[in-house]
């Protein structure tokens, strides 16, 4: 059997889909909501863990620059104590000042180049020293948080095993309905439920007004509401509307108050008793 093109659906069979699908919608939701805030812990400490371990991948390439400087500036130093060395054997050599002197400021000058390396060596150390201790304290803090991420997502799973199966035969549920609701008319549908701060695209008229926002519905309005001639939306919130019927809920009439009403003969009675008390 062909199936049934949504565009040819009747306004109220429109209408039966879509409240169809809002209420299989809303039950996923409560599904989910089971869960709480569980999917946003989990990814907000997924979030600081990957935070962290950049920070330690940082610290750690910080680690090798300063030990490649280190090594770097322990090569000058064997240059320069090198060159210092044959400066000193040349200038017993010299045959005048001139060459005694330029020599002597060579000699000077490596003593300063190995004194300057020497600081940057030990500037180097003591950055090393401070960024292994928070390389250590990252290390702890990943730890930590990965303990933690585990045992929040063993909560997580927990839950969402208990919920899959009807969770899944509900998701099968609403993609039927979706096939049997018109291109253009599930988009709006689903826009509206998407800013709805509550999820609800679709709601019956409750005691005169929108079961969304509660905004008050004109007799006329309802009236059309009730025939299912088109698909009508509330004028404040833009929700789709339906009747009550249609969402198969029974609304209670209000009870009428009974008046008692008493006889022509017992009004009589009771005058001729008060004209005797008199």
């Amino acid at each position: 059997m062909a199936k049934k093109n949504p565009e040819d659906y009747t306004v109220e069979e429109k209408l039966k889909n879509l409240y169809s699908l809002q209420a299989t919608l809303s039950s996923i939701d409560e599904k989910r909501a089971l869960r709480g805030e569980l999917p946003l812990e989990v990814q907000d400490i997924e979030d600081e863990l990957a935070g962290l371990k950049t920070r330690q991948e940082k610290i750690a390439t910080e680690i090798q620059d300063y030990k490649k400087a280190i090594a770097f500036r322990e090569n000058e130093i064997e240059e320069a104590k090198a060159n210092r060395e044959r400066y000193k054997e040349q200038i017993n050599e010299v045959q005048n000042n001139r060459q005694y002197d330029s020599l002597t400021k060579e000699i000077e000058f490596m003593g300063l180049q190995i004194e300057l390396a020497e600081k940057k060596i030990a500037e180097a150390e003591r950055k090393i020293d401070e960024r292994t201790e928070d390389l250590q304290r990252t290390r702890k803090d990943i730890e930590d948080k990965d303990a933690i991420l585990e045992e929040k997502k063993n909560e997580l799973e927990e839950i969402i095993d208990e919920t899959r199966a009807d969770e899944d035969k509900l998701k099968i549920k609403a993609k039927d309905l979706e096939a049997k609701i018109e291109s253009r008319l599930l988009s709006s549908f689903l826009r509206i439920r998407k800013n709805a701060r509550n999820g609800l695209g679709v709601v019956y008229v409750q005691r005169d007004a929108c079961g969304g926002c509660f905004s008050k519905i004109p007799p006329q309005r309802q009236l059309d509401i009730k025939l299912h001639k088109k698909i009508i939306v509330c004028e404040y919130c833009g929700r789709i509307l339906v009747d009550p019927e249609l969402a198969g809920v029974k609304i209670k009439a209000p009870e009428e108050k009974k008046t008692t009403r008493k006889t022509r003969a017992t009004r009589k009675r009771k005058t001729a008793e008060e004209a005797t008390e008199d």
